[in-house]
């Protein structure tokens, strides 16, 4: 045996002379060393430093031995296994922080007999057990599979040393193959030392392949799972893998505290949400899937994200309000003017909430032209029932999950408008309006006019059912108020589910004080000017409501006042004004040349002139109506971008006068030799409606008789080819057209009286009517003498 290699400072003083038979024995805890096999043993107890050391001095062999329980520090005789393994020490190594470690070399296992008393450590003597001769085919048999198992083992196992593998390959003796790999194999100490014990070559190798073939087992179906979670494992997978990987290490550092308790202070919101026993059920239900996710798992979020839609929404039933009526008509007055029987309907409609508060209340639907005030009219609602306003814009709406929500089966699902405007006001007794309701529209993905039944029916959205929330939710508390322009565009079924609630455009007088009493003030604040540094008088509001607007609102009329108030404020700014009244003479400089003007007077200088009156979406407006005839053969040809029914108007029309020519004077031969050509000016805005027929047939009567319709009269109204004026819509806003162009006197369907108390008083007073039964009374009033 060479002399081994001790670290500088090993040696010390000798003991006293050891009995040379004996081998010095060094305990060891959990490690079993094996003949021919090179292993480092770390020493830590005295007893053993000392041993160790001594056998260095002396070049002596020591005897490693397993004791039987690692937990005992001062091992004695009885605590050790009887077989162990003699051993070269080839270095020992003090390192740089203290300990002490051996580099061992097993040479032959050991029985031992007996210990030596009396020395300073422990020592022992035995008998050396010769390893077997392999002889047999039962032996080599063995051998063989030993040799494909280790093999396989070590493709499977990752990262093995090339070392390793090149001296499995070299050894040729089965005992030592076997003791190769017990010694590298996961095994338990027990184990290894049953191997150690056993000498006989056929079941040592048998138990060796036997713990081989459990562990080969384990390592096949790890790579099997490897393979597969590889193959399937994309980016956002092995990214989840990595943040489970990092909960694990935060868990293990300590750090999973914060988790728990917002787990359990989500518990708790729940139990404080009130809501209904099924919804609770839910909750909870997702509550247990939320513990059981992996925080970094997508499904986590999706679940968190429900849970807190589900507390957020007001379940509680509310406090009942009491309305005040006193109170809501003073808020009606202040924030509108006119819209008398507006006011008055929704006054009745506040009184019947405040005796039966949990009635069936109707859907109201505010339909008129822009800017007469629908939507500040739901504010002013809510402000009287004292209940907060939310409003949902369906204008361009296409898709029905934006009324019913998204399943939560799509990443990035959420509610619908209506739950999520619930959710963000907070309360289950709001105002709700929902504005434009006419121009939604249908797509592929649904049509949400449909949808809306059940929001908008006060007998079933008290179990309304979103998608994201898959629960039923109680709508019935809710003020639903809609709006539109016209009611052409709306559902059947929608349009029977709503109270029709018409509003119509302003007069002149109207427009005047709202801009009075609203519109400069709320510029004023808009542009950073005082009322006692600006004035505009009446005189010059109205030169800008007649001359520089024509609408049904006051949206424009608010622009125009903005642009005069904003030239105020440059001057204001450069400090060339203190105070600015603004006149009717200031207007031309500030908003520039008048934009309209009174053409009806040139319009109806000559015979073949009519001026209509029609409704649009944006109020009423006067028409006007020329007919011309040339030579040729009675052909009837009509332009001006007119709709199927206006043409079939005007060719009854033309029809009524031929039928009547002898008593209207006019010489049918002269309609027979001629064309007519009948147009509406601005060909380039589509229009249609059977209420210009009465003026079509004044057209035609006043090109064929040579007489001029009177220039101050406007008319409307359907005929039938028996010269009957039939009634027509929109009387209201038709009259207040005319009056606002100038027209003082108008020509009515005489069925149309109904509407005469509709129009308001002002533009009553500034107006003739003339009833027309027959189309006789429409000539005898609209013509001019020949």
């Amino acid at each position: 045996m060479s002399p081994p290699d001790v670290s500088p400072g090993t040696p010390g003083q000798p003991l006293q002379s050891l009995p040379s038979d004996a081998f010095i024995v060094v305990p060891v805890r959990n490690t079993v060393l094996f003949p021919e096999i090179v292993f480092p043993i770390t020493l830590g107890r005295p007893a053993t430093i000392a041993a160790a050391q001594q056998a260095v001095r002396e070049q002596r062999q020591i005897l490693i031995v397993l004791q039987r329980e690692a937990e005992k520090d001062d091992p004695k005789a009885d605590d050790l296994y009887r077989v162990g393994t003699v051993t070269n020490i080839v270095r020992y190594v003090t390192t740089p922080d203290g300990n002490h470690m051996v580099i061992c070399q097993g040479v032959q296992r050991f029985r031992i007999t007996e210990f030596v008393d009396g020395q300073p450590f422990l020592m022992a003597r035995g008998l050396h057990l010769a390893e077997p001769t392999p002889a047999g085919p039962e032996v080599e048999a063995r051998f063989l599979v030993l040799q494909g198992q280790v093999g396989e083992i070590l493709e499977l196992l990752p990262r093995v040393p090339p070392e390793l593998r090149q001296t499995v390959e070299a050894t040729s003796s089965p005992g030592m193959l076997a003791d190769l790999a017990i010694t590298y194999l996961d095994a338990t100490p027990a184990e290894k030392q049953d191997i150690l014990e056993t000498l006989d070559l056929v079941p040592r190798l048998d138990k060796v392949s036997k713990l081989l073939a459990r562990r080969l087992e384990v390592l096949r179906l790890s790579a099997e799972i490897g393979n597969k979670t590889r193959e399937s494992l994309d980016s956002r997978q092995r990214e989840v893998l990595l943040r489970e990987q990092m909960a694990a290490i935060q868990k293990e550092l300590g750090d999973e505290g914060s988790n728990k308790q917002e787990l359990a202070d989500l518990e708790k919101t729940i139990a404080a949400a009130k809501m209904p026993t099924e919804v609770e059920q839910v909750a909870k239900k997702e509550l247990r899937r939320l513990q059981r996710t992996p925080e970094a798992a997508a499904e986590y979020s999706m679940i968190r994200t429900y849970l807190d839609t589900l507390i957020e929404l007001p379940w509680a039933p509310p406090e009942p309000k009491d309305i005040d009526i006193a109170e809501a008509r003073r808020v009606l007055d202040a924030d509108h003017y006119g819209l008398e029987k507006i006011k008055k309907r929704i006054i009745e409609y506040l009184a019947v909430r405040k005796l039966a508060p949990d009635g069936k209340a109707p859907i109201l639907c505010f339909v008129g032209p822009p800017g007469v005030g629908k939507t500040s009219l739901g504010q002013s609602i809510a402000r009287a029932m004292g209940r907060k306003f939310t409003r949902i814009s369906l204008g361009g709406l296409h898709d029905e999950a934006e009324i019913r929500g998204h399943r939560r089966t799509y990443i990035g699902a959420m509610p619908g408008n209506v739950i999520q405007a619930i959710r963000k006001v907070g309360a289950r007794d709001c105002v709700m309006m929902l504005d434009e309701i006419d121009k939604m529209g249908t797509g592929m993905h649904g049509d949400p006019s449909a949808a809306l039944l059940e929001v908008l029916d006060p007998e079933q959205n008290s179990t309304f059912r979103d998608n994201y929330l898959d629960v039923p939710f109680d709508l019935s508390r809710v003020v639903f108020i809609t709006t539109a322009n016209m009611l052409e565009t709306i559902q059947g079924p929608l349009r029977d589910r709503m109270e029709i609630i018409a509003l119509t455009g302003y007069t002149s007088g109207e427009k005047l004080e709202i801009a009075k009493r609203y519109l400069v003030r709320r510029q004023l604040e808009a542009n950073g000017l005082k009322a006692e540094q600006v004035e505009i008088d009446d005189a010059a509001l109205r030169g800008i409501i007649d001359s520089y607007t024509r609408e049904a609102g006051v949206r424009s009329l608010e622009r125009e006042i903005g642009r005069v108030l904003r030239s105020v404020a440059v001057e204001f700014a450069e400090g060339t004004a203190s105070k600015r009244h603004i006149g009717v003479a200031d207007l031309e400089k500030i908003l520039g040349p008048v934009r309209f003007e009174n053409e009806v007077a040139m319009r109806s200088s000559v015979p073949g002139v009519a001026t209509g009156l029609a409704w649009t979406p944006v109020g009423g407006d006067i028409l006007f109506i020329e007919a011309t005839r040339t030579p040729g053969s009675g052909r009837l040809q009509l332009t001006g971008q007119l709709g199927e029914v206006m043409r079939e108007s005007a060719q009854a029309a033309y029809s009524v006068v031929k039928n009547m020519a002898a008593s209207l004077k006019i010489d049918q031969s002269l309609i027979e030799k001629s064309d007519i050509h009948v147009h509406v000016p601005a060909g380039a805005t589509p229009k249609d409606g059977p209420s210009a027929g009465v003026a079509m047939f004044m057209a035609l009567t006043s090109l064929f008789t040579g007489r001029v319709i009177r220039s101050d009269t406007a008319m409307t109204g359907e005929i039938s080819l028996r010269g009957l004026v039939l009634p027509v819509g929109g009387i209201k806003e038709k009259v207040v057209a005319a009056a606002a162009a100038g027209i003082t006197r108008v020509m009515l369907p005489a069925r149309n009286r109904r509407d005469y108390d509709d129009i308001p008083e002002e533009v009553r007073n500034k107006l003739e009517f003339v009833w027309l039964e027959k189309v006789d009374d429409a000539v005898a009033a609209g013509l001019q003498p020949a």
